[in-house]
């Protein structure tokens, strides 16, 4: 009997749904012949498919072009790395470093990012398993330079090795992280999708298709489902392409050379067996939903129990050296922006007080962790009337749930309407953060009106300090509906980390400048 592997793979930092990635092995046993009783259920016309356009290219043609850039990155980093400590060497009167170091270290780097698997095509692209392969490949080549120093017994080509390895990390980051953006954007405007087939009951295909499609970002392209035979007229009712049913899934691959299929939950572990042996030897990934939602890979491991592999699912970290380590971070990072932005907010301080004569600051109650009120400070953007205005406006509301949004706020100020589009009015709560009520990164600090209306599930959002910025800041901000507002912050709340928090942080800057979903 073939063995089955499998491995957990997290879409997210961001977080994507969650899915167990199995892998046929490509035996040498013989291939299962194809069926071909499924063309009397696809020969006949059916709706469109929910999905976002292909355009141009294909998930293989962009997954194959980010990894040649990459290396070219690599490459590059590692060198300009080797050439800085070189100057930097010869500027404090250590010497030259040997010109060979340049080649032994650009060679050593590429091949220890290799080692770690920096270069699979699973992992680029999404999730922080790219990330973390650079940060053990930096651990890997310091061990490499400390036995190289004690074997030459030079401590120049030690020191040399230890700066340029810390300099080649930082480049090899932002590499990455620039080409994720550039990856990103072109798979939201439908580029370098992967073909990817749904198969599962009718109860479960549409729900993992739609958190699918929602996030284009991790480089799927829904083009049609598989679902059991009995159910294949109400699912086309229900305006699904169905092109098969679940029993002939290989059929449909072969036919129209899918390369991933993403099978919902529900599946029979005997299914889900046979369907990974009826992909053998087949370029195409499978991919099994746990069933468990807003779950990231990081706290998903794969346990092999009483013969089974079994999924563990660690708990959220809301106690311990971690929130620590958040606390230590918030107080450093909020006591040098309020020092470095003092200028800044006192100009601003003046122009709204120039403005109307009013307060240069706005404090209202908000909620925090645990469900305790504090007051949060942000730089007025509102005449001061502007809560009595509200009772009027309450008609004209743009937000969803329990929010209030206007594009077209009449409330508003010119001057705050400037500090909004650049986010300078909540440089105040830089304050907040070093007080300890609020963090730089978490869910957004809600109203007590609104905390009154939170369902069971939405009170999670309690269980860690509100942020300054999260993961609703860098996916649309205002634009955002209630209901996806929730759902990424129940998503922070149950899978934060310090990376996570620092990738936030770094997209952060790219919203703001971007100004996107700011009025």
């Amino acid at each position: 009997m073939p063995h089955v592997g499998s491995a957990v793979s997290a879409h997210a930092a961001g977080g994507h749904a969650s899915v167990t990635s199995i892998t046929a092995p490509r035996a040498s046993t013989p291939e299962v012949e194809p069926v071909t009783s499924t063309v009397s259920l696809v020969e006949r016309p059916v709706a469109p498919v929910r999905t976002v356009p292909l355009r141009h290219g294909h998930g293989t043609a962009g997954i194959a072009r980010y990894r040649a850039l990459l290396l070219a990155g690599d490459v590059a980093g590692a060198a300009l790395a080797w050439l800085a400590t070189t100057q930097l060497g010869q500027l404090l009167g250590l010497g030259a470093l040997p010109a060979w170091g340049l080649v032994l270290l650009a060679a050593w780097w590429v091949g220890v990012l290799t080692a770690n698997r920096g270069y699979e095509s699973f992992r680029l692209g999404v999730g922080s398993d790219e990330l973390r392969s650079v940060f053990r490949s930096a651990a890997h080549t310091l061990i490499g330079a400390a036995l190289l120093g004690a074997l030459l017994q030079s401590s120049l080509v030690l020191t040399g090795v230890l700066v340029a390895t810390a300099a080649a990390t930082v480049l090899a980051l932002l590499t990455r992280l620039a080409l994720r953006r550039w990856l990103h954007a072109a798979r939201r405007h439908g580029h370098y999708l992967q073909d990817t087939l749904v198969v599962g009951s009718l109860a479960h295909v549409s729900d993992l298709a739609d958190r699918l499609l929602s996030e284009p970002d991790a480089g799927m392209r829904v083009v049609g489902y598989c679902v059991p035979r009995q159910e294949v007229a109400a699912a086309r009712e229900a305006g699904l392409t169905v092109l098969g049913d679940t029993e002939h899934v290989r059929t449909v691959v072969m036919a129209l050379g899918v390369r991933r299929v993403a099978v919902a939950s529900g599946q029979s572990p005997s299914y889900l067996r046979e369907l990974a042996w009826s992909l053998e030897n087949l370029d195409t990934n499978l991919l099994v939903h746990p069933g468990v939602v807003e779950v990231a890979g990081p706290r998903m491991h794969l346990r092999p129990m009483i013969g089974l592999p079994l999924l563990q699912i660690e708990q959220p970290h809301f106690s311990g050296w971690r929130p620590v380590a958040k606390r230590a971070t918030d107080i450093l990072l909020s006591a040098f922006g309020l020092l470095v932005g003092a200028p800044l907010m006192l100009g601003i301080a003046l122009a709204i007080r120039l403005s109307d004569g009013g307060p240069a600051f706005f404090r209202q109650v908000r909620v925090g962790r645990n469900g305790r009120t504090f007051t949060m400070l942000k730089f007025r953007s509102m005449h001061v009337d502007a809560e009595a205005m509200l009772a009027r406006l309450k008609a004209a509301n743009e937000g969803a749930g329990p929010l209030f949004k206007m594009a077209s706020d009449p409330r508003i100020t010119p001057v705050g309407r400037l500090l909004r589009r650049t986010s300078l009015d909540e440089l105040p709560q830089l304050i907040n953060v070093l007080l300890g009520t609020m963090s730089l990164v978490g869910p957004r600090p809600p109203l007590p009106t609104e905390v009154t209306e939170y369902e069971r599930d939405v009170r999670r959002r309690l269980l860690v300090v509100p942020g300054l910025t999260g993961l609703w800041q860098v996916s649309g901000r205002s634009a955002l509906s209630w209901e996806d507002s929730v759902r990424l912050d129940l998503r922070y709340v149950e899978n934060w980390s310090l990376g996570s928090d620092l990738l936030i942080l770094w997209k952060t800057a790219f919203a703001v400048l971007a100004r996107r979903g700011a009025y």
